[in-house]
């Protein structure tokens, strides 16, 4: 199959907030090939990501990463990779480039999925696509009433895992703190599993989050995740060694396997959470995944956006039975939950699983989409060099 087409379509809410929520807006990539249409989508900004899909080629090792996919021959995962391996080459020094060709890299193991008849997890090598525990991922209230009543929320819908994350916490003081988290222990019960996400805020202040950990342990919080920077990996691994049975968890901020090898390696995380939108897509989360077991430290897919996010960040672990927490978005906002017909929802023991259908199994809602549809042009010397595309 010749790589016909590629295009990407830029949703939004109306108004979008400095919130911590990653589903206020969307890059969804369409690709089209040997009659068939797939469907990946980038976690990044929309409008970034899409320049460096067109941009003009500065030097050798800056070319856009158009000029490596479209016109390419696709037919199976190997094929995929080589064209992974050309985008590292000829755009190394475009920085956008693992964000844009993570969207257009899930599109092509649809494609691949949907020409073979088989899901994604089967051509990762997987027999079997085990269950996972969603935990319902979330923000922090703004008070701690607020984030007891989130959590109580959480509980209340079958949840048995909450992560409260952003928000106030780690902006105010360690009581301030306290309060929060003792607040969402109450909200999910002496029996839920509680994870913490500070939103990398004290970027490599070992001392301000260790001061943190008493409060986190007297919770019986799980994981304490992106404490620091994302490449702070020798932070993570200071904190490691003083964060006793409260484990970190890290490595969405990876944009390539070699930071998500030293997040493991040096950072000493429990936990790695990995972005197939920002990675680099399926195939290399999947190589963490495989390195992950063998290391002992448990994969955890990293997704706060839409089911066709969710969907592919779950194929890299789906046939690995011992490595069961998902990350599931609770309140995500109306556009990314509408964009997708298909969504991944729990069932009556609380687990969710991907479809068994060709490629990813996720139908997009075109009308949905066409609603949060963001009208863009990218014109350089007169020449446009993208438009927004039809959704027909």
């Amino acid at each position: 199959m010749k790589i016909e087409a590629v295009d990407f379509f830029y949703l939004s809410m109306p108004v979008v907030t400095n919130a911590g929520d990653g589903s206020q807006d969307a890059l969804v990539v369409r690709l089209r090939a040997g009659g068939l249409e797939a469907w990946g989508e980038c976690e990044a900004s929309p409008l970034t990501s899409i320049a460096s899909f067109v941009c003009p080629m500065s030097h050798g090792a800056c070319r856009p990463v158009g000029a490596s996919v479209l016109g390419e021959d696709v037919s199976s995962p190997a094929d995929i990779a080589r064209i992974a391996a050309t985008i590292q080459w000829n755009s190394m020094d475009l920085l956008q480039a693992a964000h844009t060709w993570s969207g257009v890299e899930i599109a092509l193991w649809d494609l691949v999925g949907k020409q073979r008849g088989e899901p994604v997890y089967r051509l990762l090598g997987y027999d079997k696509a085990y269950p996972k525990m969603p935990y319902a991922s979330q923000l922090f209230g703004d008070t701690p009433q607020q984030t007891l009543e989130f959590c109580r929320a959480a509980k209340k819908l079958g949840y048995r895992a909450v992560k409260c994350g952003w928000g106030p916490f780690g902006r105010g003081t360690v009581l301030d703190d306290a309060d929060h988290l003792n607040a969402a222990r109450e909200g999910i019960g002496p029996d839920g599993i509680l994870l913490i996400d500070a939103g990398q805020i004290w970027n490599e202040d070992v001392e301000a989050a260790a001061k943190r950990l008493p409060y986190l342990e007297a919770v019986k919080a799980t994981w304490l995740e992106e404490p620091f920077n994302g490449s702070a990996y020798e932070a993570y691994g200071a904190l490691a060694k003083r964060s006793g049975v409260v484990k970190l968890a890290g490595g969405e901020a990876a944009h390539n396997i070699h930071m998500a090898r030293h997040t493991i390696d040096i950072g000493k995380v429990g936990f790695i959470q990995i972005d197939c939108g920002r990675i680099g897509g399926i195939g290399p989360a999947k190589q963490v995944a495989d390195y992950a077991a063998g290391k002992g430290v448990t994969y955890v897919n990293h997704t706060f956006t839409t089911h066709l996010a969710l969907c592919a960040s779950i194929q890299p672990f789906a046939g690995l039975a011992d490595h069961r927490i998902c990350e599931y978005p609770v309140k995500p906002q109306p556009m990314a939950w509408e964009m997708c017909k298909t969504h991944i929802a729990p069932d009556k023991n609380g687990e969710v699983r991907v479809p068994e259908a060709p490629g990813l199994g996720i139908e997009m809602d075109l009308a949905a989409m066409k609603k949060y549809l963001v009208d863009a042009e990218i014109k350089v010397a007169g020449k446009v060099l993208y438009r927004t595309p039809s959704l027909a």
